[in-house]
């Protein structure tokens, strides 16, 4: 990811077009930077430019994160932006303090949104893909609430100004670069299926070319419907009806026809953005705070941490001290075990059973399953987190996992007072519904689609399913590590249920194997989540792959997981 210190200094390239000169960072795009007065790591150049920018003029941590936010809407449109929503950690240094603010969308109040929804007439769960390109996908956007909430309590600025960098950008255009250009190009097929999605994104029905400047007027105008008159245009202005108007009934090209959404105004006007309390679990004497439900991160990051505790204590073999192979085993077998319980005990419901979820004493219980040779057959069983454990305690199978969607962004601030913000913002797949809200320029999320469409398994209570009001449950895993009190490491990562192995992995890569941050992201990766265990091409080539095998492990490749900042 984009590391970005104050005091670094580069020399800008503008490649010639016709229009405004495009916007560009002075700032160079490396792996890793050192510097004073404050850092913006993102996937984006120009974004991370932008929250230097507001660091160099006095802003904050928080007032950093959200420019920088606005400014990936633009820059990285197809994984989030006004249309999303997100997760948001601040580590407040004065008071010692990590905060949280849960932007996650929400379901429409319709009581025909129920756990029937996104089932066909007889019953069976719908087709994804029809579920993904339709309104009824569409959650209440929650990034504009999250982005004045932050604003209003941890921030210096003014929300205005703080959303002048992404209008700028909107308007004068970035120059393209490839992954633009490959996620357009991807998406080309159904965005064509919408006609505004076509004419914002397409240029004669595909990507923009690569080293082109990419504008978008309406979005410029849409941060500036923001900057003038708040985030009330959305919750309850023109911005708001244009994006209910649209969910409700999509345009589309002649002959699509696709489902439409139940959203209203009233859900708009009645939508916040919450504070919670994190999430705090403790690993090798570190406090670890992440986000707590809707988002199954923090429980699901907690409970792998402390599996891998318990690992050592049953083994007496530490996991710093194995070889790698070993380390990978432990690591995916704790995985397994924390998907299944994520599965079957987290989402939007009361009643989650947190505490034990993150106790050390429940993860000594699941971990009596635990091989040091073998691995577990997939999937794996889902414990029982009732308080009393024992040296074995009951299980049950889930026989089908969730969907989860990929795409999604993550950033991270700190400041010259030693504040810091870890940020997972989203729209859920890449180009989210695939619809563009007319004359405003921003795609429309498909978060709904992250409830289960079906029990997972027959008789057994699933609290993901579909119902008026909920949030769907989560992967999203921004995270804050503190030392005693004081920073430690902040981080966070894209990618759908891959996020949270993502984390945990360039956790335990850093903190136990003893690689350099830098090192520990560019570790190939194994994302295992209680079915087949995906592995990075390095990974899946290596020795460690054949020995993980021998073991058990059923490893497919995949190209890319996660992209941890």
């Amino acid at each position: 990811m984009l590391a970005l210190p104050i005091s670094a200094t580069a020399t800008p390239t503008t490649p010639t077009a016709n229009g405004p000169k495009p916007v560009t960072n002075v700032l160079p795009k490396v792996p890793v930077m050192r510097g004073g007065g404050g850092a913006v790591s993102s996937v984006d150049a120009v974004a991370s430019q932008v929250g230097i920018d507001v660091l160099k003029a006095g802003g904050n941590a928080a007032d950093a994160a959200v420019a920088t936010a606005a400014a990936l809407g633009v820059t990285e449109p197809y994984s989030t932006g006004i249309g999303g929503g997100g997760f948001f950690l601040f580590y407040d240094a004065q008071s010692g303090q990590v905060k949280t603010i849960d932007g996650r969308e929400a379901a429409p109040s319709d009581p025909t949104f129920d756990e029937h929804v996104f089932q066909e007439p007889d019953g069976t769960p719908m087709a994804f893909t029809k579920a993904v390109n339709s309104g009824l996908s569409v959650g209440v956007p929650g990034s504009p609430a999250t982005w004045a909430k932050a604003v209003n309590s941890f921030g210096t600025m003014r929300f205005g100004d703080l959303m002048k960098p992404a209008e700028e950008i909107a308007r004068r255009g970035f120059v393209v670069d490839q992954t633009f250009h490959d996620q357009t190009q991807a998406n080309a097929a159904r965005f064509s299926m919408f006609p505004e999605t076509a004419r914002v994104f397409l240029r004669d029905g595909a990507a923009p070319a690569v080293g082109s400047v990419f504008r978008n007027p309406d979005m410029a105008a849409a941060y500036r419907e923001l900057r003038t008159h708040g985030v009330e245009s959305l919750y309850a202005g023109r911005l708001g009806e244009a994006v209910v108007d649209e969910a409700r009934d999509p345009h589309t090209a002649p002959g699509i026809s696709v489902p439409k959404g139940k959203i209203t105004m009233g859900d708009l006007a009645d939508y916040r953005a919450l504070s919670r309390t994190p999430i705090h679990s403790q690993y090798r004497g570190l406090d670890v705070y992440g986000m707590p439900v809707p988002s199954s991160g923090g429980i699901a990051v907690a409970e792998i941490l402390n599996l891998l505790e318990s690992f050592d204590a049953r083994t007496g073999t530490s996991l710093g001290s194995v070889s790698n192979a070993d380390y990978l085993h432990r690591f995916s077998e704790a995985s397994a075990l924390a998907f299944a319980d994520r599965n079957r005990y987290v989402g939007d419901v009361p009643g989650v059973p947190v505490d034990e979820l993150v106790s050390q004493a429940f993860a000594d219980e699941r971990a009596c399953l635990f091989s040091p040779t073998t691995a577990l057959d997939r999937p794996v069983p889902f414990g029982s987190p009732d308080g009393s454990y024992a040296a074995c305690g009951p299980t049950a199978t889930t026989s089908r996992l969730p969907n989860d969607g990929q795409s999604t962004s993550h950033l991270v601030v700190t400041d010259k007072w030693g504040n810091a913000v870890s940020y997972t913002l989203t729209i859920e797949q890449t180009g989210g519904s695939g619809i563009t809200v007319p004359g405003w320029g921003f795609l429309l999320n498909n978060e709904l689609t992250d409830f289960n469409f079906a029990p997972l398994q027959a008789g057994v209570p699933d609290p993901n399913l579909p119902a008026p009001g909920k949030r769907p449950r989560s992967s999203m895993s921004p995270t804050i590590v503190l030392d005693h009190g004081h920073l430690r490491l902040v981080l966070g990562s894209p990618g759908g249920a891959t996020i949270i192995t993502t984390v945990s992995q360039v956790l335990t890569e850093h903190l136990d194997r003893g690689l350099s941050v830098l090192d520990a992201i560019a570790a190939p990766r194994l994302s295992s989540r209680n079915g087949l265990e995906q592995a990075e091409p390095d990974l899946y080539s290596s020795p460690d792959a054949a020995m993980l095998i021998a073991m058990g492990h059923h490893l497919v490749s995949v190209s890319e997981i996660g992209a941890a900042t």
